[in-house]
């Protein structure tokens, strides 16, 4: 009888859970970096936060216990494939958090997946690229640029020769720190035009509509 097994199950492999345990926290400790240092520090949005933390745990669990398997490939490309039909119902997810629910996915699927034959080396500077590119993108390219949709009536300001003159009455009318605009579709019957607004926020909120109509 060995004492070591139950119900089929090896109780305790030391080798094989400090390798899972070392991965685990290698892991956790990337995503970390990503979730709060780069995103909830510049994005402020707890909600995504938490979906970001238990999505890459749950993958990175996943792709662990499942990789004796030999899906590798196919089965990374499955799980891609999974969560890309994933919809939530109750509200419209912006891009960028679109974004980095893909970061979390592919750090967990790295992590998990990846074997003697990848390197430690190659490991480290994978996802030291992808958290310093993380961080270069969202906070020195993207600089924190937040959207807002404006309903607005002065419709004779859209011509390009006045596009100074409409961004200012735009900043004072809303308080925003507008630096560019989009015109969007215009209504000629009620003298209406949508126009996206781009501004920099602490805080970003997206997709936002703006109804103007001093």
């Amino acid at each position: 009888m060995d004492y070591n097994e139950i119900f089929g199950y090896q109780i305790l492999n030391w080798k094989n859970f400090l390798d899972f345990f070392v991965h685990f926290v290698f892991n956790l400790a990337v995503i970390s970096i990503i979730a709060y240092k780069i995103y909830f520090r510049i994005r402020k949005k707890r909600d995504y936060l938490f979906t970001i933390f238990i999505l890459n745990m749950i993958v990175f669990l996943v792709c662990y216990l499942l990789q004796s398997a030999k899906l590798s490939i196919g089965f990374a490309f499955g799980i891609f494939g999974l969560f890309s039909i994933l919809r939530y119902r109750t509200t419209t997810i912006p891009i960028k958090e679109m974004t980095y629910v893909f970061i979390a996915i592919s750090v967990a699927i790295i992590n998990a997946l990846s074997n003697q034959s990848v390197g430690l080396t190659t490991l480290l500077f994978t996802n030291f690229s992808i958290v310093v590119g993380t961080y270069i993108f969202e906070k020195k390219v993207a600089r924190n640029e937040s959207r807002n949709t404006v309903i607005y009536e002065k419709i004779e300001l859209i011509k390009t020769e006045r596009r100074e003159e409409l961004i200012a009455d735009l900043r004072e009318r809303t308080g925003l720190n507008i630096h560019r605009i989009e015109i969007g579709r215009v209504d000629f019957l009620r003298d209406v035009a949508r126009i996206a607004v781009f501004f920099r926020a602490e805080t970003q909120t997206e997709d936002e509509e703006i109804y103007d109509n001093d």
